[in-house]
């Protein structure tokens, strides 16, 4: 006989209550796991909640985890909520000194806006060329045709740290760990070609790096590793520093492969190359690339600030802007891809534009406000960062299907469920590989992982068209030392079991 605990729903509520609970075959799937390893000695939560209401699946729903990626949901939706999905990124031209006889007596300043695309080799972006052209075609406009001075990039847009203070050490060389300020390049990333000596203990052979980073000083004990060691080369660099460090091994089995590592100079790297481009087409620059560092000095290529101080306000006349893509587009590859950076960048931009202030103590605040304006509740919830790195973000299955039941009921609703995957396309390719294709065409996910923890979040449309039985599902994982191959699979069937629901 089945046992029905009611509750009364408040339209709008941040909590989520029982209404019907079944001991359907997802509650019993769900349980069944949770009785054998690795889930009996690690942390499972699941949550699967219709958007009327009825709860489908409970187990560990108020319980406190580490989200990983799925953060990432988080931000994207708070970002078009906020800033709206048609929201464009500004980047501008400007300059200090005067123009005349065609000749910019004066520095050129690229001044960021938090754009994360920029040349970032995305479909939706501008390869690196043809963005410069287009800022080249604005100084032409202006009647610049030779610079007496430098070309400055501007990052600081974004105030505070460039990192999050609480990012693991080891996380900070890589790619997915790289910091964000307001005038991005190449996803603020360095892809470094390295290749096994010919012995073990040989230094590991490094080629080709790139975006080029002359004033960057490299240095390491990165050692030729035995047969089926794999990679573990670590970059280790610093914003403070010209001077970056590699240290691991690299299997002697292993192919030549392209190392993404974080490029902590944005801005710089930026400058340096505009400077390179106008030179290639005939505009004379007389000094070297250069960046403005927090306190409004300018940095040469030493990275040793030079005495005149510029303070960011009058004395920059400005030329013309480019723009982004929409926001709606970032947020997509956002979270198909699971990109840290563009995820920060939205989470900073909304502290900017919001409250005045891209720290992140500051944008913290501001994500906390805007999930109490969609009526989600924040109680014991914490919000660190936009990208899931820290492992300080706690929040619970029952936020998690709140939020999703909040940004189901929102205006941006279209534009939010388009950016989000499906198992089997992508990213999820090797997702619910023995379900049907009608089943995973109605699953729409997140996933989040790092050391111990698992999740996904998502939606389950319903089979009948009906919107209210639109499922809102989280199934976290935390603590867990097993082996990824261990638990994926039990995962995938607790997520077709909550799909199979509907």
């Amino acid at each position: 006989m089945k046992r029905f605990l009611t509750a009364l729903l408040i339209a709008g509520a941040s909590t989520l209550s029982i209404q019907a609970h079944t001991a359907g075959k997802a509650q019993r799937v769900v349980r069944e796991a949770s009785l054998s390893e690795p889930f009996k000695s690690s942390v499972l939560g699941v949550l699967a909640v219709n958007i009327a209401g009825d709860t489908l699946v409970s187990l560990g729903s108020g319980t406190r985890m580490n989200p990983a990626s799925t953060l990432k949901l988080v931000t994207t939706g708070l970002a078009l909520c906020s800033l709206g999905p048609d929201y464009r990124f500004e980047t501008s031209l400007a300059y200090d000194g005067e123009i005349c006889d065609s000749t910019l007596t004066g520095n050129l300043y690229i001044v960021g806006g938090g754009d994360p695309t920029l040349a970032s080799g995305d479909s939706i972006s501008l390869p690196a060329p043809r963005l410069f052209a287009k800022w080249k075609k604005l100084l032409d406009e202006a009647g610049i045709y030779k610079i007496e001075g430098k070309v400055v990039g501007d990052g600081r847009y974004f105030d505070g740290e460039f990192e999050h203070p609480n990012w693991q050490y080891q996380d900070l060389g890589t790619y997915y760990g790289t910091g964000c300020n307001g005038l991005c390049f190449y996803r603020n990333k360095q892809d470094i070609e390295v290749a096994a000596g010919d012995t073990e203990g040989a230094p590991v052979l490094v080629g080709d790096i790139y975006p080029n980073t002359p004033w960057i000083h490299y240095s390491g004990t990165w050692k030729t590793g035995p047969a089926g060691s794999g990679d573990k080369l670590y970059l280790y660099n610093s914003t403070l520093s010209t001077q970056a460090r590699m240290r691991g091994t690299f299997a002697i089995d292993r192919q030549t492969k392209t190392e993404e590592c974080s490029n902590k100079f944005p801005a710089l790297t930026c400058a340096w190359y505009f400077s390179e481009y106008l030179k290639s087409e005939g505009v004379p620059v007389s000094g070297d690339a250069a960046d403005l560092g927090p306190d409004g000095r300018i940095r040469p290529m030493t990275l040793i600030p030079e005495a005149s101080c510029l303070m960011s306000g009058p004395e920059f006349i400005k030329i013309g802007s480019t723009f982004s893509p929409t926001l709606k587009d970032i947020a997509k590859i956002t979270l198909w891809r699971s990109d840290n950076l563009y995820s920060e960048a939205m989470f900073r931009a909304g502290g900017k534009i919001i409250a005045g202030s891209a720290a992140y103590a500051e944008c913290s605040k501001v994500a906390i406000e805007q999930l109490k304006a969609l009526e989600v509740d924040t109680e014991g919830i914490r919000i660190d960062d936009g990208s899931g790195l820290s492992r300080e973000n706690f929040v619970t299955p029952s936020f998690m299907c709140s939020f999703l039941r909040a940004m189901w009921m929102s205006p941006v609703k279209e534009a939010f469920i388009s950016c989000i995957g499906r198992p089997g396309e992508g990213h999820y390719k090797a997702r619910l590989k023995k379900e049907n294709n009608n089943l995973k065409s109605r699953i729409l996910y997140k996933s989040g992982s790092m050391g111990g923890v698992q999740c996904f979040s998502g939606y389950v449309l319903p089979s009948d068209g009906n919107p209210e039985k639109t499922i809102t599902f989280a199934v976290m994982l935390g603590n867990c030392t097993a082996r990824h191959k261990d638990y994926m699979a039990a995962i995938d069937r607790i997520v077709a079991a909550i799909a199979a629901e509907n």
